[in-house]
């Protein structure tokens, strides 16, 4: 199986973005459990504000509003235009500026060294396909990040596609399920233009994602799931989430199992938080 080239995986996820709306994607009620996980884990984790967060890949600044609202210094990098636009709109609307805006690529960072007290990288790792750019972009944070600072980057769990289809009733869908054959023995996810499944992206083993981080010179990774088991809920999720009891039942689940290693697989996202050594060779 081929891989996309660079030129192509950059102009795939151009595509899939500017004629998606990531804003909403959250805000819909079946998403509502992976945004809540998501800032749980950033609160617990990211260091004190006042902090320099650097939010890398993301997207229309769902997170890095949030992140200046609690007192931090928020830089936004995403590829996508539209999502800079998009958090150019909102700092007006909001009157809540951000640190900075600009668009770039995770790849090659045009901050300093030594600058940043944490990146965050919730989308740039799982976008890549290639191994030597995911190993790129972790250089660059690790470049980027004040000895000691802290990292937290996200990736899709490998079973992903494979669970989607289990759930969603999607066996009798031949091309539904050779996509998920596909990503789950290779990792590539490469599906068809006009299907609900995503766009082309790399979806990780748990130790594929430790590993990486590792390599580039972090310290102290830790893996945790971001929804947990509650994804195999399926199609009845959102009359269940509505209910405000088993919500919390589902949240308090997936906060007091998501540092089970034998439950990564299970969950959609993955989160990594690593911190890069007090004492390094550069």
């Amino acid at each position: 199986m081929k891989h996309s080239k660079p030129a192509d995986l950059h102009r795939s996820i151009l595509q899939y973005y500017q004629s998606t709306e990531e804003l909403s994607r959250l805000q819909r009620i079946e998403n509502e459990l992976e945004l809540l996980r998501t800032r749980d884990i950033l609160a617990r984790f990211l260091p004190a504000a006042p902090a320099e967060i650097l939010d890398v890949g993301g997207g229309p600044a769902i997170h890095s509003f949030w992140l200046t609202e609690l007192g931090y210094r928020t830089h936004l990098v995403d590829l996508v235009p539209k999502h800079i636009e998009t958090g150019r709109r909102i700092e007006k609307e909001l009157a809540l500026p951000l640190a900075s805006l600009t668009i770039g690529d995770a790849r090659e960072l045009h901050f300093p060294d030594h600058s940043v007290d944490a990146v965050v990288l919730l989308g740039p790792l799982y976008h890549l396909l290639r191994r030597s750019d995911r190993i790129q972009t972790l250089k660059e944070a690790f470049r980027v990040l004040k000895p000691g600072g802290t990292l937290i980057a996200q990736g899709i769990s490998r079973y992903s596609a494979l669970t989607k289809v289990l759930t969603r009733q999607l066996l009798d869908d031949p091309h539904m399920v050779s996509v998920a054959h596909r990503t789950t023995y290779t990792g590539c996810h490469q599906p068809e233009p006009e299907m609900d499944f995503f766009t082309t992206a790399y979806f990780h083993l748990p130790r594929e994602l430790r590993d990486e981080i590792v390599r580039c010179g972090f310290k102290r990774c830790r893996l945790m799931s971001v929804e947990g088991p509650a994804r195999l809920i399926g199609q009845d999720f959102d009359q269940y989430w509505l209910d405000p009891l088993i919500r919390q039942w589902l949240l308090d689940m997936a906060r007091s199992l998501e540092s089970d290693p034998h439950l990564l697989g299970m969950s959609g996202h993955m989160m990594a938080i690593a911190s890069k050594p007090e004492t390094f060779s550069s």
